[in-house]
């Protein structure tokens, strides 16, 4: 069975400690960036990661949305929500389904 991960900065992510899912609390870019690797080399299945900590990584985030394990989902932190996690959730349904979620076009 795969395991659930939370990584961001401690005040975002402390609450889904309780929902027994493991916290990786991160302040850097490079320990976001370590983290990641870390829980995607072994047995997560998902890991939510909170927009500040994804903006930190940028183009690195790439290399897992094609992959089917882990499913990297971000999440809004205590400072708000950007728009980042709906906009990758809509972009990945449009591609799954082939339409607009939202606005029920088709991609052509």
């Amino acid at each position: 069975m795969y395991k659930i991960a939370v990584i961001g900065d401690y005040d975002s992510i402390y609450g889904f400690a309780t929902l027994g899912l493991s916290i990786c609390p991160v302040s850097t870019r490079e320990e976001a960036r370590t983290k990641l690797k870390q829980l995607s080399e072994s047995e997560y299945g998902i890991i939510y990661i909170t927009e500040k900590a994804a903006a930190e990584l940028g183009e690195e985030l790439e290399e897992y949305r094609g992959r089917a394990l882990p499913a990297v989902i971000l999440i809004p932190g205590v400072s708000g929500n950007t728009g980042a996690g709906v906009d990758g959730v809509k972009k990945t349904v449009e591609q799954a389904v082939g339409s607009d979620i939202l606005f029920g076009g088709v991609n052509e």
